[in-house]
C-alpha cells in the first residue's frame, strides 16, 4: 500500500495551514531575496515545501546534500524535480579527500562503531557541506515538523540558527497525514522508499523501515539509544 492511501487526510485545518506556510515563505522572500534557500532532504516534507512555494509562484533557490551514501531513490529525484520546477537544485557534496582520509582511518563503517564515530561521519559528509551551502546566506528553510519527534517538538517556524542566520520552518505545525494529503492533492514527486515504511529516509546505511507504533525518526540510526539527530538542526550543527 502507498503512503498517500496510507495515510492521506485533509484536515478541516489544512486549508489555513496551506496559505499561512506560503505566507511565511512570502515574507521570507521579502526579507531575504536571495540570501534565502531551501535545504531540502529530499524527504517529502521538504518535497512539500518546494511543491508550497511553486505553487505560491515563489523563487526559492533549492540545495541539497549528496553525502556519497544516498539512496539511488533519493538521488532519482533530482531530475524529477528539474522537470517539475524548472530549475536545477544546487548539490553540495563532503570534500572528496576528507572523505577518503575519514574511511582509509576509520573503515566505511565507522557509523557503526560509536556514536563519536557515527557523529564524526555525518560532520564529514553533512556539516561540512551544509556550511558551504548556507555561506553568504541570512535565511535558510527546512521541512522540520514538531511531529517527527520529541527532540523537534519546539521546532519554530522562524528561529535564530546559531550563526547570525534566520532558521524558517513553514510547515513545523503540519500533521503526517496532512503532508500526505497535500502531496495527493498536488501530485508531488516523493521518494518511493516511503512507500516502504520510511518516514526519515538518510543515508542508505543508517536508515532502516520502522515497525508500527515506532517513532517517526526510529529507522535512523536504530542501533544508537541517543536523540536521532546528525548535527544539521542544532546550533552547534547549524554555525558550521
Amino acid at each position: 500500500m502507498s503512503a498517500i492511501a496510507l495515510y492521506a487526510r485533509w484536515s478541516a485545518a489544512l486549508d489555513d495551514k496551506v496559505r499561512m506556510a506560503q505566507q511565511r515563505l512570502r515574507a521570507a522572500v521579502v526579507q531575504h531575496g536571495d540570501g534565502l534557500v531551501q535545504s531540502s532532504s529530499l524527504g517529502v516534507e521538504d518535497m512539500v515545501v518546494t511543491e508550497l512555494a511553486h505553487q505560491a509562484g515563489l523563487h526559492i533557490a533549492v540545495a541539497t546534500l549528496d553525502t556519497g551514501k544516498l539512496h539511488a531513490q533519493t538521488l532519482a529525484l533530482l531530475p524529477r524535480m528539474a522537470a517539475r520546477y524548472g530549475r536545477e537544485v544546487a548539490v553540495f557534496r563532503p570534500a572528496e579527500e576528507q572523505v577518503i582520509q575519514f574511511v582509509r582511518r576509520e573503515g566505511e563503517d565507522a557509523m557503526f562503531k560509536s556514536i563519536e564515530l557515527r557523529k564524526a561521519c555525518c560532520g564529514v559528509r553533512k556539516l561540512e557541506p551544509l556550511s558551504r551551502m548556507l555561506a553568504g546566506r541570512s535565511a535558510w528553510i527546512t521541512g522540520l515538523r514538531r511531529e517527527q519527534s520529541g527532540a523537534r517538538a519546539e521546532v519554530a517556524f522562524n528561529e535564530d540558527d546559531g550563526a547570525g542566520r534566520r532558521k524558517l520552518s513553514p510547515i513545523a505545525d503540519w500533521t503526517w497525514a496532512e503532508v500526505w494529503a497535500y502531496v495527493q492533492k498536488f501530485e508531488v514527486p516523493y521518494n518511493p522508499l516511503h512507500d516502504e515504511f520510511m518516514p526519515s529516509i538518510g543515508c542508505a546505511p543508517c536508515t532502516r523501515a520502522i515497525a508500527v507504533g515506532e517513532d517517526f525518526r526510529a529507522g535512523r540510526w536504530w542501533w544508537e539509544d541517543s536523540a536521532k539527530e546528525c548535527g544539521l538542526h542544532s546550533h552547534e550543527g547549524s554555525s558550521r
